[in-house]
């Protein structure tokens, strides 16, 4: 009798064992841009995945630099981001394979109605930024994500370095945080219009558009594995499936199918 007993409290520990095991293997990490989590777009679109496949998706929302890092270390099994420039050095220096082109929408500059810099209508983003510097405050993110990779590159074509100047504010924070800030200040900023679609009513920001339209303003999202072959822990397969299912006819179309209450879409998907 002890030896069934025995055997029967070894035989739920393998049980058990293998149920851990299995969820385990199951479940991957996702580093990505804080817009993809704020604008709404992972809890419409992750259900969907992960009731086709079985696989549950853990993101970690960051600034596209630091969901970068965190994949370059091995922290995560793939990396969903929008710095293209960026992606495209992560992979060519080996630590990410199978990146491709998932989605896109624009960057647009939003700040107070009353528009103190007189920047609305303006067609050029790099013009209107130079009529900001020293006129009015503008908020950075300064968190190396793909917003501020985007707006750094705007300062440097006008040729002004806003770095230490009194009306230019990093404030190291997400999109969201960071339009609460600008609004609080009255203040200028530049956001992925995905973001502000989905949270500006919510957050009841007293902003607006003030400047769209230029092509500069693109803003390309890229999905791409972690290379198993520098990190030998990470669920490939897994993320392989993934990466395959959101570039799929089925992921682009629930991408396309994501609105927000006014119909609006937010990204629109591109992949090839």
């Amino acid at each position: 009798m002890r030896f069934l007993r025995c055997f029967f409290t070894l035989f739920l520990v393998f049980l058990v064992f293998n149920v851990v095991t299995a969820s385990a293997e199951k479940e991957i990490i996702c580093a990505s841009t804080t817009s993809t989590e704020n604008s709404g777009l992972f809890g419409y679109i992750l259900p969907i995945f992960e009731k086709k496949t079985g696989i549950k998706v853990k993101v970690v929302a960051r600034g596209t630099g630091a969901a970068i890092e965190i994949g370059k270390r091995g922290d995560a099994d793939v990396a969903f981001v929008h710095a293209k420039e960026q992606e495209l050095k992560a992979v060519e220096e080996g630590f990410f394979v199978n990146r491709h082109d998932v989605m896109y929408n624009d960057f647009v500059v939003i700040g107070p109605a009353d528009d103190p810099a007189k920047i609305k209508g303006m067609k050029s983003v790099s013009e209107a930024f130079k009529k900001i510097a020293g006129s009015s405050t503008f908020i950075s993110r300064g968190d190396n994500s793909g917003t501020h990779t985007k707006e750094l590159s705007i300062w440097k074509k006008t040729g002004i370095d806003p770095k230490g100047q009194k009306w230019y504010l990093e404030v190291g924070q997400g999109m969201e945080k960071t339009q609460r800030i600008a609004n609080e200040k009255r203040a200028y900023t530049l956001t992925d219009r995905g973001t502000w679609l989905a949270t500006n009513e919510k957050d009841k920001l007293e902003m607006t558009i003030v400047l769209e339209g230029d092509p500069i303003l693109f803003n390309q999202y890229g999905v791409m594995a972690v290379n198993p072959e520098r990190h030998k822990h990470i669920k490939y397969n897994e993320a392989m499936q993934f990466i395959n299912w959101i570039i799929s006819k089925e992921g682009q179309e629930a991408i396309a199918s994501f609105k927000d209450k006014y119909g609006n879409q937010l990204f629109i998907p591109n992949a090839k």
